[in-house]
């Protein structure tokens, strides 16, 4: 059996720590990201398994460059993608040469090189605000934001090659994922990072919005059992955790486990346009348990610990006082 697998977007948050995993699982990883002239490897910097993965560095939105870096494979996660929301508001051309382009480009190479399995990574993001909750795989899908839009056009495509050239794909679908190595683009680095800086006060977005946390080493074993399924081909699947807290006691949890009191308000530059502003989010994560063997790990307090932990010993990371879109 060819265990060789290709990860795209491998040296970001959620895909190095998938390197890493899969790695201790016995897979022979192909790493690849983003050409840049000083062969920085991002996150996979810090892996201790960097001398023995395989990292290329190309461009999702070249076809070549993806198709050469998938030979020899026998499957294929695809995490690359363009994923900050208010980015996608400033060049949404940005997040359609990357996000659906760069699909095509994965599904067209894997269709001519006879791929065994595609894995898609889609976001919670897809349904917009929960028209009912939990949130089923059924649940209409929502364009609130130019990012959200690319990814569910991009989930589409992935749809039509498995209807079309019976392509073995499944089409990941994570709801919000947090751990070390996420940027202060996300909400929980945001909090901890403003917390550990000594800020005055928290400055946030909306603070109502509720949203269902994942750790990320339980997103990442989601990954590994959709991928071990043999009942998902063509299918959407939820990765979550069937909770949901509002940002506001997000950052009051946050605060509490450090041990420290301020202030949190929401400013104008950090909130979203309000007919784009997704207001609540939770998973149902029945399917996942049905189809595969998936179990999370980590209760949110325990993952939100081990989070501030590490944003401490690497806070020189993050530039806290600037709102990073």
């Amino acid at each position: 059996m060819n265990k060789k697998i290709l990860i795209t977007g491998a040296s970001g948050f959620i895909g190095s720590h998938l390197c890493d995993i899969l790695f201790e699982k016995g897979f022979d990883i192909v790493a690849f990201d983003r050409y840049n002239s000083n062969n920085d490897w991002g996150w996979l910097e810090r892996s201790k398994y960097k001398n023995e993965i395989k990292v290329i560095l190309g461009d999702i939105r070249d076809y070549d460059s993806v198709s050469e870096a998938m030979k020899s494979c026998s499957s294929v996660f695809h995490l690359a993608a363009l994923i900050g929301i208010p980015y996608s508001y400033i060049s949404p051309q940005a997040y359609i040469r990357t996000n659906i382009e760069g699909t095509y480009n994965i599904l067209e190479s894997a269709k001519k090189l006879d791929i065994e399995q595609v894995l898609i990574t889609s976001t919670s993001e897809t349904y917009g605000s929960a028209q009912y909750v939990p949130i089923d795989e059924n649940h209409p899908s929502v364009g609130q934001s130019p990012y959200s839009a690319s990814k569910i056009a991009a989930d589409q495509l992935a749809i039509s090659y498995y209807k079309s050239f019976s392509m073995p794909v499944k089409i990941v679908r994570p709801f919000n994922t947090y751990g070390p190595r996420q940027s202060a683009r996300a909400i929980i680095p945001t909090i901890i990072s403003q917390i550990v800086s000594n800020k005055e006060f928290i400055e946030l977005g909306k603070l109502d919005p509720t949203r269902d946390f994942t750790f990320v080493n339980d997103t990442c074993n989601g990954f590994f059992e959709i991928y071990n399924s043999d009942s998902l081909n063509g299918e959407c699947i939820n990765i979550g955790m069937n909770s949901e807290i509002s940002m506001i006691s997000l950052a009051q949890k946050i605060l509490n486990i450090m041990n420290v009191s301020l202030d949190i308000k929401s400013t104008d530059s950090r909130l979203r346009p309000n007919k784009s502003e997704v207001e609540r989010l939770v998973c149902n994560n029945s399917k996942i348990i049905k189809y595969t063997n998936w179990k999370p790990q980590f209760k949110l307090e325990e993952g939100l610990k081990i989070t501030i932990e590490w944003i401490k010993e690497n806070i020189d990371f993050f530039k806290s006082t600037n709102y990073n879109v």
